[in-house]
C-alpha cells in the first residue's frame, strides 16, 4: 500500500458524485480537467463517484466507459487518489494507474505542510451488520454469483437497482449530525483534520481531538473543492461546476 501520502496544493477534491445516465454533470468535470480547462495538480476522488461501479461485474463498467476512460487517462499526468466508497468498490484493476484504496485500507493518512490529514469515504465505523454487509457485497464470490445473475437476465439486477437508486434522496439534511460523529469518531482516531463524504453534509464541526470536515456531495450541486493551505481552520475552499464557466 501506499505510504507518505502528501495532499496537494492547488488538487482537487470530489466526494459523492454518484455518476450515472442521470447524472451526467460529473462527466462533463472530468471533461475540463482532462482538457485542461481545469487545472489541477492532484485528483482526490473520496467514493461513490460512481452510482453503481463494481469490479467483478463487467456490464457497471460498460455503463461507465466514458467516465473510467477519462479518469485513466487523467492519470497518467497527474496523481488520482481514489477511496472506494459502497457504491464503487474492487476497482484497481479497472483503474491501473489509479492509487486506489479500498474499505479496509481507510482511513488513509496523509499530510499537507505539517497537518496530519485522515481521508476516507465514510462507511467506516458501521454496525457490526453494516461490516458484514461491506465484506459481503464486495466478496469476489458473492460478485461473480451476481454477475452470472445479471447476465442472464439480461441486466435486470442492475435495471432493478438503478431504479432504486434513482429514487433516493441524496441531499437530506442530517439531524444530530454533530452528536453523531463526537460519538462515532471521538477517541478513536489521532489527526489535525479528519475528512470524509458519504453522508453528503458539507459541514465542519471541532470535535474533542480534531477538526472533522464532512464533504459536500458533488451529485447534490456539483460542489467539489480546491487545496488552499493557510492557517485557517478551512484548508478546502468550495466550488460550485457548472458546465460553460
Amino acid at each position: 500500500m501506499f505510504r507518505n501520502l502528501e495532499i496537494k496544493e492547488g488538487a482537487i477534491v470530489v466526494a459523492d458524485a454518484h455518476y450515472s445516465h442521470k447524472r451526467p454533470q460529473f462527466l462533463e468535470f472530468l471533461k475540463d480537467i482532462h482538457s485542461k480547462k481545469m487545472l489541477s495538480s492532484q485528483l482526490i476522488l473520496m467514493g461513490d463517484i460512481f452510482d453503481a461501479l463494481f469490479g467483478q461485474i463487467p456490464h457497471t463498467q460498460i455503463l461507465n466507459q466514458e467516465a473510467i476512460k477519462l479518469i485513466n487517462e487523467i492519470s497518467l499526468e497527474v496523481e488520482v487518489i481514489y477511496l472506494e466508497g459502497n457504491h464503487d468498490f474492487n476497482l484497481a484493476k479497472i483503474f491501473p494507474h489509479v492509487k486506489v484504496f479500498p474499505i479496509s485500507a481507510q482511513p488513509i493518512t496523509c499530510n499537507i505542510h505539517d497537518k496530519k490529514i485522515l481521508l476516507c469515504h465514510g462507511d467506516i465505523e458501521g454496525s457490526t451488520w453494516y461490516k458484514i454487509y461491506a465484506l459481503f457485497i464486495r466478496n469476489p464470490f458473492v460478485l461473480h454469483i451476481l454477475k452470472m445473475i445479471d447476465s442472464l437476465s439480461k441486466h435486470a439486477v442492475l435495471k432493478r437497482l438503478d431504479l432504486y437508486l434513482g429514487k433516493k434522496n441524496d441531499c437530506k439534511e442530517f439531524v444530530g449530525l454533530e452528536s453523531f460523529m463526537s460519538k462515532r469518531l471521538d477517541d478513536k482516531f489521532s489527526c489535525d483534520y479528519f475528512i470524509e463524504g458519504h453522508f453528503h453534509q458539507n459541514k465542519t464541526i471541532k470535535l474533542k481531538d480534531f477538526i472533522y470536515v464532512n464533504l459536500g456531495a458533488f451529485a447534490c450541486n456539483q460542489r467539489y473543492y480546491i487545496v488552499k493551505s493557510n492557517s485557517d481552520i478551512q484548508f478546502l475552499q468550495e466550488k460550485i461546476f457548472s458546465k460553460g464557466n
